[in-house]
């Protein structure tokens, strides 16, 4: 198994990846806040939450749905923002996995990563970073 990597390709490769899953992680679960809503513990993210509020149109009253999920559709996320933080939030991660894959195919295959493709996967990466962690929004 020959790689086009040195030492320390391999090392970013493996970082890189790890980081990647911790920020897919993050977006995946639906623990950004916290609080209580009709005295019961409520969680949401970007487009998943935990114990919500709902609409019951028989008995005439707001009952809490003691479950997580995502939102019905992407216009049901709360507010604008929250569907671009979700949108930028999402390409980051997609980014940072994608530059973390390449790079762990780089360690198992010769000649994949010269010395250019690695500064455009840094530079990638760098965007991928800034988009997931919210500062490309200028947050």
């Amino acid at each position: 198994m020959a790689s086009s990597l040195t030492c320390t390709g391999i090392v970013w490769a493996f970082l890189s990846f790890l980081c990647a899953a911790a920020s897919c992680v993050g977006f995946f679960m639906p623990y950004w806040l916290l609080g209580s809503q009709l005295e019961k513990s409520v969680s949401f993210g970007t487009f998943r939450r935990c114990s919500y509020p709902v609409r019951d149109e028989s008995r005439q009253m707001t009952v809490m749905v003691e479950q997580c999920g995502r939102y019905a559709s992407f216009q049901a996320i709360p507010s604008a923002e929250w569907r671009i933080c979700t949108v930028v939030t999402g390409l980051g991660c997609g980014l940072l996995l994608l530059v973390a894959l390449t790079a762990l195919m780089g360690c198992c295959v010769s000649e994949l990563i010269s010395r250019t493709v690695g500064r455009v996967a840094g530079g990638i990466q760098f965007l991928g970073g800034k988009c997931s962690c919210g500062e490309g929004m200028g947050v």
